[in-house]
């Protein structure tokens, strides 16, 4: 490597030389002039080159290789570990599960982000060791943060965070971390969150449908109690705090059962796609008419709900995606709660 063509190190510059270092070998990597396993000069010759003091240049490798951008090989020297890395902006992104609506918040996120920046996605599967092991992982490697707490306790029930969860994003320093879909993890409020209210949303949705949503008998959440993927028990709360409120008939079932007794005048909410779709064909088996006999609302609106003409109470995941991306570039802080709609369609 030609130091001098690539690395310059301004004498006048108030940014520390170590700074400077870490800043060259960063915008030579995003440009291309290092590629991945390429070996960079020792520190000391790194020194001698550009008559710093050894102190300044070990400093500056050792933030390199804190961030991953740069790998010490015993014996034979440094060289570049990420050519991923863009001059700008790192992002890890940590989701709990695979799912529509999961990605189409990812997808709004990168779309807005720009081109400037690099994300990593990784999902952790509501599992508190796979979160834990992602983030030692990857600590001090990014600029940003952005996680999406939701976790499972060994009976599968859902809760926003552990000890030990807690104890690692309070290691994150706040200005790179971003919480994301639930505001229930006791941080500072001197973060990014962007956040959905699951009891608040399901029971202010409800009451924009409470005009059809009356003329039905009963009303029927299908809540899954055990599940790989839990979901918060705040939904049911606000569930049953809207039925309350306007002297509605209801029940909770934890899933759709095989033949289940369907009555005329049931308006079912369900959650789960599973559940949705058992749902309709047995609907369609005992010769129901929905939105009239029977009603179906779903929670979480996707392409294919609307082409079916589903009813849905669902978050805006392109907002959240966007506004999460909007405070990163304009260098926010603070709480965003995302719109939650009633979307009327045929099925109500």
């Amino acid at each position: 490597m030609e130091l001098h063509k690539y690395v310059k190190i301004d004498e006048n510059s108030r940014v520390p030389k170590y700074q400077q270092i870490v800043d060259s070998i960063i915008e030579n990597i995003s440009e291309g002039n290092l590629k991945i396993d390429q070996k960079i000069p020792s520190i000391n010759k790194f020194s001698e080159e550009f008559y710093l003091s050894r102190d300044t240049v070990e400093k500056a490798y050792s933030i390199l290789k804190e961030r991953k951008i740069i790998t010490a090989i015993r014996g034979k020297g440094y060289y570049v570990a990420r050519t991923q890395l863009i001059k700008k902006v790192n992002i890890l992104f940590l989701i709990n599960k695979l799912s529509w609506y999961k990605m189409e918040v990812y997808y709004s996120f990168i779309n807005s982000i720009g081109p400037n920046s690099y994300t990593d996605l990784h999902i952790y599967h509501c599992d508190e060791s796979l979160f834990l092991n992602l983030l030692n992982k990857h600590k001090k490697a990014y600029d940003y943060y952005i996680i999406m707490p939701h976790f499972k306790t060994e009976d599968l029930q859902h809760t926003s965070t552990t000890p030990a969860v807690t104890e690692a994003l309070n290691k994150i320093p706040k200005n790179k971390l971003v919480i994301l879909d639930n505001k229930k993890t006791p941080i500072e409020d001197n973060i990014i969150t962007v956040y959905q209210d699951y009891e608040y949303d399901i029971h202010n949705a409800l009451k924009k449908g409470i005009k059809k949503i009356s003329k039905y008998k009963k009303i029927i959440l299908i809540y899954p109690r055990k599940t790989i993927y839990p979901y918060p028990k705040r939904i049911k709360h606000g569930f049953m705090k809207f039925c309350v409120e306007h002297h509605l008939d209801f029940d909770i079932l934890d899933k759709v059962y095989n033949d289940m007794i369907i009555l005329k005048g049931d308006l079912f909410i369900t959650i789960e796609e599973d559940d949705l779709v058992y749902l309709i064909e047995q609907i369609r088996d005992k010769e129901f008419v929905l939105g009239t006999e029977i009603g179906i609302i779903s929670y979480n609106d996707t392409p294919l709900k609307a082409l079916l003409g589903i009813t849905v109470i669902s978050t805006d995941f392109k907002i959240m995606g966007e506004t999460t991306s909007r405070m990163i570039l304009n260098n926010e802080k603070g709480k965003y709660k995302v719109p939650f709609n009633f979307i009327d369609r045929n099925s109500v």
